[in-house]
C-alpha cells in the first residue's frame, strides 16, 4: 500500500500528535521542505532523529525518505547550500549523504527488503512508505514526520512506537524472530539502543534473540565491535553486557568475558564472581572518564582470573599471575575482536600488566624505590592507572573500601613528590647503550646488555642520580668487576 495525501484511508496511520513547531524551528527543516514541494514527491522525516527529538535528546544526523529518486532530492537540498555541501552517492542503495555544517542528512527512496538465510546484506526494491517502516528494526525507530504539505509535521505511527518510547520499551515492528533472522546485527542493536536509552526489551523480543544467538555469526567481527564498542561507551555499560551474557551473545562473540562468570566454594570458603566484580569496575570507571580505552581496560583487567584460578588450602582461592596473563591475553583478544593492534592496544595491555602494583603498595606501605619503578613502568598513563585502579576496589565492608582509598592517596602523594624530585616520567638513563660501547670499545653484546640494566637498576633503587658523571663512575667500576677495560 503506498501512502499517498490523496488516499481517504492516509489519515489513519497518523497520530494527533503535530510535530510542526519542532520542524519549523531548525532552519533546515525549511531548506528540506521547499525540496520536497519543488521537487514534487511524498517524503518523510524517519528514524533516529524523529526518536531522539520526541526523547529531547541532540541529534546531528537526518535521514529522509521518499518516494521516489533519494539521489535526486540529495542533490536538489546540497544546492541550497552550494560550496558548503559535500554529497557522497550510494548507488547500489539508491541513497545520498549530504554533509552540511552541524548537520548530516541521507536521503533514500523507500525501499523494501528481503533476505537469505546465508547473508544479513538485503537485496532492495522500491518500495512504499509502510515497505520502509516494515523493514526498520524497532518501532521507536520506525516512527515517521510527513514533510508533505498537507500534513506538514504530522507523525506517522503504525506500531506504536510512541507509547514504546513513554513505556521505554523496544519491540520490533515485525515478528522478532523474522527481524532478527534476516538481520542479526539487530540483536546487538537491541541491547546497545536499552543501555543507550535506558529502556527494557519487549520479553518476546529478547527471547527472540535468545533464541536466534547463533545467528549472530554471520555478522563481521567489524559490525559487532562497533556495536559492543557503543554499549562500553554508554554511561552504564554493565546494563548493556548483563544482557549480552544473559541472551548468550557474550559467550559467541566475547568467550573470554562470559567465563568470568560464578563463583565457587570449597571447604567453606569462596571467591567473588569476576564478571559482575567487572561489570562493576567498568561501572566506577565510566564515572571518572569516558575514555574508550580507560574502559576496555577496567573490562580486560580480570580476563585470566579463569585460567589462573587454583585452591590452596592454606589461602582459598587464588589468581596468581593474572595481571600476567592477561597482558600477554590482550593483543590476542584486541585482533580477534578488530580492535586496534596499535598504541591503544598497548595502553590496555599497560594497565592490565599494572593494575595490581598500586594495590600491593596500598597494602604493603610505600617506599621510594617501589614508587619510581611504578612511574617508570607506567610513563603517561599513570592517571589512568590509578583511575583503574580506584574503580577496582568494589568492596562492601566500607571500611575495607575506605582503607584502601586513603591508602591510594597516600600512594600518590608520594608519587607527586618522588616525581618533582627525580623527573621518572618516560624515565630513560641518560648514560646510554652508545655511551656504554665507546667507554669500553665493545660492539652490541650481552656485556652491553648487563651494563645497561644494571645501571637502569641502580637508578630505579636510588643508589646514584641519573647523571652522566654519577653514571660513567658506576659503570666504569662495574666494568672493571666484568674484566672491562675503558678505552
Amino acid at each position: 500500500m503506498k501512502l499517498n495525501n490523496s488516499l481517504p484511508n492516509f489519515d489513519k496511520y497518523f497520530t494527533v500528535l503535530n510535530l510542526s513547531s519542532e520542524l519549523e524551528n531548525t532552519e533546515v527543516f525549511e531548506h528540506i521542505r521547499r525540496v520536497v514541494e519543488q521537487a514534487g514527491v511524498e517524503a518523510y522525516l524517519i528514524g533516529g532523529y524523529v526518536r531522539d527529538m520526541l526523547l529531547k535528546r541532540p541529534c546531528k544526523d537526518i535521514d529522509i525518505v521518499c518516494l521516489g529518486s533519494g539521489t535526486d532530492l540529495a542533490e536538489r537540498f546540497a544546492a541550497f547550500y552550494g560550496g558548503e555541501a559535500e554529497v557522497a552517492h550510494f548507488k547500489n542503495f539508491g541513497t545520498a549523504m549530504v554533509k552540511i555544517p552541524g548537520w548530516e542528512v541521507e536521503f533514500v527512496g523507500a525501499r523494501k527488503e528481503s533476505y537469505q538465510r546465508h547473508s544479513r546484506k538485503p537485496i532492495v526494491e522500491d518500495g512504499t512508505l509502510e515497505d520502509d517502516q516494515n523493514r526498520r528494526d524497532f518501532t521507536i525507530n520506525a516512527l515517521a514526520i510527513s514533510l508533505n504539505k498537507a500534513t506538514w509535521g504530522k507523525l506517522v505511527d503504525p506500531f506504536g512506537g510512541m507509547q514504546h518510547l513513554k513505556e521505554k520499551l523496544l519491540k520490533t515492528p515485525l515478528a522478532p524472530g523474522i527481524t532478527f533472522s534476516d538481520d542479526p546485527l539487530r540483536m546487538m542493536r537491541a541491547i546497545r539502543f536499552a543501555c543507550q536509552l535506558g529502556f527494557d526489551i519487549d520479553p518476546d523480543t529478547f527471547q527472540a534473540i535468545i533464541d536466534h544467538k547463533e545467528r549472530i555469526e554471520i555478522v563481521s567481527k567489524e559490525r559487532i565491535i562497533d556495536e559492543v564498542n557503543k554499549i562500553v561507551l554508554c554511561d552504564k555499560p554493565s546494563y548493556g553486557f548483563n544482557l549480552l551474557f544473559q541472551s548468550g551473545l557474550l559467550a559467541i562473540i566475547f568467550p573470554e568475558m562470559a567465563e568470568l562468570q560464578g563463583a565457587e566454594e570449597k571447604d567453606g570458603k569462596g571467591h567473588k564472581d569476576n564478571f559482575y566484580h567487572t561489570l562493576k569496575v567498568l561501572d566506577n570507571v565510566c564515572q571518572r572518564s569516558k575514555d574508550l580505552w580507560l574502559r576496555w581496560a577496567a573490562i580486560m583487567h580480570d580476563i585470566a582470573k579463569p585460567a589462573t584460578k587454583r585452591f590452596e588450602p592454606n589461602h582459598g582461592w587464588t589468581f596468581h599471575g593474572h595481571e600476567e596473563l592477561g597482558a600477554r591475553m590482550t593483543p590476542k583478544i584486541f585482533a580477534r575482536l578488530k580492535l586496534p593492534m596499535n598504541e591503544k592496544m598497548r595502553f590496555v595491555q599497560k594497565l592490565v600488566r599494572l593494575h595490581l602494583r598500586p594495590i600491593a603498595l596500598a597494602k604493603e606501605g610505600v617506599t621510594d624505590t617501589a614508587i619510581r619503578r611504578l612511574l617508570v613502568e607506567a610513563g603517561e598513563d599513570v592517571e589512568a592507572l590509578m583511575t583503574l585502579c580506584r574503580a577496582d576496589i568494589t568492596s562492601k565492608n566500607n571500611e575495607k573500601k575506605a582503607r584502601y582509598l586513603a591508602n591510594f592517596d597516600k600512594v600518590e602523594i608520594l608519587m607527586k613528590e618522588v616525581e618533582e624530585r627525580d623527573q621518572l616520567r618516560n624515565f630513560q638513563p641518560v648514560f646510554t647503550g652508545e655511551d656504554i660501547m665507546k667507554t669500553f670499545g665493545l660492539n652490541p653484546g650481552p656485556e652491553v646488555g648487563k651494563l645497561k640494566y644494571a645501571l637502569r637498576e641502580a637508578i630505579l633503587e636510588g643508589k646514584l642520580k641519573n647523571t652522566s658523571e654519577e653514571s660513567l663512575v658506576y659503570v666504569l667500576t662495574l666494568g672493571k668487576k666484568m674484566g672491562l677495560e675503558a678505552r
